[in-house]
């Protein structure tokens, strides 16, 4: 019994759910580099390096944040605070996965293997952004974004600066709902001199940028689907889109937090798989 809740505690941890968000990023990548389906062996490799890149930012960040987690009502029962996990299990499986993610990149190509470490200490180095600047959720985006461009060089061996266009988009994506959720502990990052731009400059401005960043956001998937030559359905899942971040933040205001875990969870999911989806309906079409 003591196992199975140390692995539910791990998975818990984690958060593998969240790997809708970026993963159908990185297939979108992965299928543009490819125009069309990259090889089974390509794309098996691709997604063990991103469930291992994933399981080691998000077990380093609960390392890192133990302490900051405990004092926070909504994050106190975390694995660590909780004492369902300690320190020491979270760091040997931190570097297992870090690991893991090293030998995975180096079954893909030179490239890879190279950029690996890089890649690594961008979505480890997340963890330490709030203690010194506003703009963290800047560096979030920038740690899932890294996923299409990698993937393009995983299928291609090189880098194509067309596919860069997708990263901008998804960095802007995931900066603008993480300013939407740090709203939520504007007052606790105040309080223990946490840095996040709700508690910089308040709430309303938070979602103005937001708002800004998706904005932002959309106007690069649009300029995605000119370089690619995408077609119809593309560009109908890029309504989709527009219309899932319409949608999200009309149920969340400044005064208005309730729904915020279903626009940060659900609508965001939502829009990662169907934008994969119009792109790969589109390749597919017309390979």
């Amino acid at each position: 019994m003591a196992f199975f809740r140390s692995v539910g505690a791990t998975l818990e941890m984690i958060k593998w759910e969240h790997s809708v968000f970026a993963l159908p990023f990185a297939f979108t990548g992965a299928m543009l580099a490819a125009h069309g389906v990259p090889r089974i062996p390509t794309l098996a490799w691709i997604i063990v390096c991103m469930i291992t890149a994933r399981a080691a930012a998000m077990a380093f960040n609960r390392w890192v944040d133990a302490d900051v987690d405990a004092i926070n009502p909504r994050t106190a029962m975390r694995a660590i605070p909780a004492g369902l996990l300690d320190r020491r299990f979270v760091g040997f499986f931190t570097t297992a996965m870090a690991i893991a993610f090293l030998l995975a990149s180096a079954q893909l190509n030179r490239l890879t293997l190279l950029l690996s470490p890089a890649a690594l200490m961008i979505i480890l180095f997340y963890s330490y952004t709030k203690r010194f600047t506003r703009w963290s959720h800047l560096f979030l985006g920038l740690a899932l974004s890294v996923a299409p461009a990698a993937a393009w060089i995983a299928v291609r061996g090189a880098l194509d600066a067309r596919i860069l266009v997708l990263t901008g988009a998804v960095l802007f994506w995931v900066a603008g709902f993480d300013v939407l959720y740090a709203c939520q502990d504007a007052g606790h990052d105040k309080a223990t001199g946490l840095n996040s731009l709700p508690q910089a400059w308040g709430v309303v401005a938070a979602f103005w940028i937001a708002r800004a960043m998706h904005v932002i956001m959309l106007a690069l998937l649009i300029w995605l689907i000119h370089i690619f030559a995408l077609g119809w359905a593309s560009r109908l899942g890029l309504l989709a889109v527009a219309a899932l971040l319409l949608y999200e933040h009309l149920i969340v205001s400044p005064r208005d937090l309730r729904r915020l875990n279903a626009a940060f969870f659900t609508l965001n999911g939502m829009i990662s798989i169907l934008f994969f989806v119009s792109v790969a309906t589109d390749l597919l079409l017309h390979r």
